[in-house]
């Protein structure tokens, strides 16, 4: 069957064919050589052609098999588990947005996944924390910063059980968060640590950089105790000692949607490391 294609695509009797005994065999039989060796090259290419595009296809197969393979783990394993992702940066840097978008994608793509916030100003702390921030009630900054680390603490033991089952947690503001800003007050930051270890380590750490003037001309800023620019530059200085080499630094000045094409492949490496069995472990701020 091959032969008989060849042979009507080169425009030449069907019966010559190609043989990879070569045009000396085509000489002793009575074939052409010359079209011998043009049977020859255009099999090469054919075969050429066609491994290409197999390799192409089986490229995009996997690509699009990767989330599939995700979501029949979540329903048939019970060990695997969620990643805890962690969005760190300034105010008005874009880690709401950012955070909504990735949720969203996710949620998209099949993948169990929520969204959450500290403060989490639904709980009883977390009204407490709320009325602070809105310049509605005064309180001292120890008081203060152990009321954020509260309100992380009275979430633990939920936010480990969503990750156990197989859920993603996209978290908007972490510890560090906690530790940067109060520091920046001017207390010392050992002792803004202490009451963040022991919760969760997050999986990955995206820190959404923005210089405190860049984020000053964004719309809604200065409407929160802590939306001013002196101090924004402050907490900025903190952030710089708290990274270390695991956080992935994402240039906030990018257009919003190339920011959040970087992060969604950040974001998929890391579900499937979870997913291929890294382990829950705990917070040692360094």
């Amino acid at each position: 069957m091959l032969r008989l294609l060849l042979g009507k695509s080169l425009g030449f009797p069907t019966s010559l064919g190609y043989d990879q005994r070569g045009p000396k065999f085509a000489l002793a039989s009575g074939r052409d050589p010359t079209l011998v060796n043009k049977t020859s090259d255009f099999v090469k290419k054919f075969v050429s052609v066609g491994s290409l595009r197999s390799a192409r296809r089986s490229l995009n197969f996997s690509r699009k098999r990767t989330f599939r393979q995700i979501q029949m783990e979540s329903s048939e394993n019970v060990n695997v588990r969620g990643a805890l992702i962690v969005l760190e940066g300034l105010d008005r840097s874009g880690k709401t947005s950012q955070c909504s978008r990735l949720h969203s994608y996710l949620a998209e793509q099949g993948i169990p996944a929520e969204l959450w916030r500290f403060p989490d100003r639904n709980t009883c702390v977390g009204q407490m924390i709320s009325s602070y921030l809105a310049n509605k009630s005064q309180l001292d900054d120890q008081a203060v910063h152990l009321l954020f680390s509260a309100n992380r603490w009275e979430k633990r033991s939920l936010m480990e059980n969503k990750l156990k089952s197989g859920t993603t947690l996209i978290v908007d503001r972490y510890s560090y968060s906690g530790v940067a800003f109060t520091s920046a007050k001017g207390l010392d930051i050992e002792w803004c640590k202490a009451p963040e270890r022991g919760l969760l380590a997050p999986d990955l750490v995206l820190y959404l950089d923005i210089s405190p003037e860049e984020a000053a001309k964004r719309g809604g800023y200065g409407g929160e105790r802590y939306e001013q620019l002196e101090f924004q530059r402050k907490v900025s200085q903190q952030y710089r000692i708290l990274r270390d080499g695991t956080w992935q630094i994402i240039d906030a000045c990018l257009p919003v949607e190339d920011v959040e094409k970087q992060l969604r492949k950040l974001v998929f490496d890391c579900i499937i490391a979870c997913r291929n069995g890294k382990s829950l472990s705990p917070l040692l701020l360094k």
